[in-house]
């Protein structure tokens, strides 16, 4: 079967794709600010704020994997618009929520379970996406420029953040449904290429999900660029414990909270535009190793720093370490993975994110509830130059790799 003629991609369905990840991204991060907020004004425990995370973890690990079969079989643009269709539900319950001002937090872990269900399906969709809406020559910029507007979103949507929840919950938990619910509408509208109808071979879903497992476990350029990240910001984000440094630590308020929640993206943003306009070209395993290391030294110079403007500084540089090894993970991810695994390897990456980001919050919540917050933060950051070091020994093909393209599928060994 031939390929779709050139005309079938169309610049206004990336443009719509990225505006709906804008809207989304900055719906969540306003959700995230009021409910890490909410939280720890009710129960001043950095255990339960590490709760948030596990709540949203527990779910995405359940149906992650099955979601990745699920957008292989299916167009992802429904699977999209559904899924955030469901975030902006569970916004609007949020919203009620703390309405009816409860004593208790259980009731917003009950409502982020279901929050974190409906990112399980989000997470493959949307990774698999991308390459259906730009030509392959176009790719690498599209990841960054993607990344780009995913980081400024999360620069914008803290900070927003804050300053809506000083206004109150009404105006705050809002902008989140309208948000999720503008998601969906645009990325219902989307068009580009089509994947040729899925043909049933006979195989369970047990063994397409396996089949997508496999697949990563039997490339270690893969398997390690995933892998990396997954321990790194496991052991060294800090993100779940801002609450505590804002309030006890910095003492900046809930503004001050958002400005911290966007520190990283600030970092994260300038080197996006940058590797939107100079992608890196050469040596790229190596610097994606480098770029884990700035963010394990910047963990721990955030942990024991006492002045708001040092522990910005700190965040920025975490982010741009940070998003230069998203760049590298998420290019090498798109090359290496043919079209009819896309939407399953997507899922295992997926799963690998979402267990550093959320099952970290919980590692970070739990460790700073046994040791105090700045032993947890600085060790996790000693954590992640540990698991750079193990790595760089385990996976020599990734420390190795020179251009992006070097991994394409076809030249990758079964």
């Amino acid at each position: 079967m031939t390929d779709s003629p050139p005309t079938v991609y169309r610049d206004r369905d990336f443009y719509a794709f990225v505006s709906a990840r804008f809207l989304a991204t900055v719906a969540m991060q306003v959700q995230s600010v009021a409910i890490g907020w909410q939280i720890y004004a009710i129960t001043h425990s950095a255990f339960a704020l590490g709760l948030v995370g596990l709540c949203q973890f527990g779910p995405m690990f359940l149906l992650t994997l099955p979601a990745g079969d699920v957008s292989d079989r299916f167009d992802q643009r429904r699977i999209l618009s559904i899924t955030q269709a469901m975030q902006s539900v569970c916004g609007g319950l949020f919203l009620l929520l703390t309405l009816a001002h409860p004593g208790s937090v259980w009731p917003y872990y009950a409502i982020l379970i279901l929050f974190g269900a409906a990112r399980g399906f989000y997470g493959p969709a949307s990774q698999s996406l991308l390459p259906f809406l730009v030509p392959p020559e176009k790719l690498p910029r599209s990841i960054a420029l993607n990344s780009s507007v995913f980081t400024t979103a999360v620069i914008a949507g803290p900070a927003l953040g804050g300053f809506l929840y000083s206004l109150g919950p009404i105006p705050t938990y809002s902008v989140c449904v309208a948000g999720f619910l503008g998601a969906s509408s645009l990325i219902a509208s989307l068009g580009g290429r089509r994947r040729p109808a899925h043909v049933d071979t006979g195989a369970s879903r047990l063994e397409r999900v396996a089949e997508g497992v496999r697949f990563v476990r039997h490339r270690p350029v893969v398997l390690g660029a995933i892998s990396l990240d997954l321990f790194a910001v496991l052991l060294g984000g800090a993100t779940a414990l801002l609450p505590i440094y804002a309030r006890d630590i910095l003492h900046a308020g809930p503004i001050g909270l958002g400005v911290l929640r966007s520190g990283p993206a600030m970092g994260a943003a300038l080197t996006a535009f940058t590797l939107a306009r100079w992608p890196i070209q050469r040596n790229t395993g190596s610097v994606m190793f480098v770029a884990v290391a700035i963010f394990g030294v910047a963990t721990v110079a955030f942990g024991v720093s006492r002045d708001f403007y040092v522990s910005l500084a700190a965040l920025a540089t975490l982010g741009a370490s940070d998003m230069i090894s998203v760049f590298v993970r998420s290019a090498l991810i798109q090359y290496a993975t043919p079209d009819d695994m896309r939407g399953r390897v997507s899922a295992v990456s997926s799963l690998f994110i979402g267990a550093s980001n959320e099952l970290g919050e919980f590692e970070s919540g739990l460790t700073a509830a046994w040791f105090g917050t700045i032993p947890a933060v600085v060790v996790g950051g000693l954590g992640t130059l540990a698991v750079v070091a193990v790595w760089m020994w385990l996976f020599p093909p990734l420390r190795k790799v020179d251009r992006l393209t070097d991994v394409a599928a076809a030249n990758l060994a079964a």
